[in-house]
């Protein structure tokens, strides 16, 4: 068997093991029968349509596969953050001292799920929204910017979410 033919079936194993547990979440139903049909399922599909969840460039086990420990801690960290976030925003807002921008900045991230768990971050902060990322290039709606500087920005927004994550995928 080929490392082509591995990957495949890697990428087949992953695609259905995500899948056989969205179908577990959403059936909420753990009856033997409803378990073997969902993964008959899960399976099925995941033979079809393994191309579009894993690509094939991204061979690394580190890119797909988090440090489950430190994705725990990130998690609570983000929540942290929001909640002290939508505060800053509240009292940005009544008091009338917003200034918003919209900035661009880089991603040192090199997964693409680190880069799609960072942008969901920055979104889920209250008062950035990304409006756009391509490859490591992010924009962002800033409600109370600080700077213009793109580097700058980029360390503001990001702060200690990017380092975390590039400690969880590694």
């Amino acid at each position: 068997m080929n490392v082509i033919t591995k990957w495949r079936f890697v990428r087949i194993l992953l695609t259905t093991g995500s899948l056989f547990i969205g179908w577990i979440l959403f059936s909420g139903n753990f009856v033997p029968a409803s378990l073997i049909i969902g993964l008959c399922f899960s399976f099925a599909v995941a033979v079809l349509t393994y191309g579009i969840f894993i690509d094939e460039k991204e061979a690394d086990r580190k890119g797909l596969l988090p440090r489950f420990h430190i994705l725990f801690f990130y998690l609570i960290y983000l929540l942290i953050k929001m909640y002290l976030a939508s505060f800053k925003v509240l009292f940005n807002v009544v008091r009338g001292h917003i200034n918003p921008r919209v900035v661009h900045f880089r991603t040192k991230l090199k997964s693409d799920l680190a880069r799609v768990i960072l942008t969901n971050s920055i979104t889920l902060t209250p008062g950035t929204i990304t409006l756009s990322i391509d490859d490591d290039h992010l924009v962002v709606h800033w409600l109370d910017s600080k700077t213009t500087h793109s580097k700058y920005a980029g360390l503001l927004i990001k702060g200690t979410m990017e380092k975390m994550l590039k400690r969880t995928f590694i």
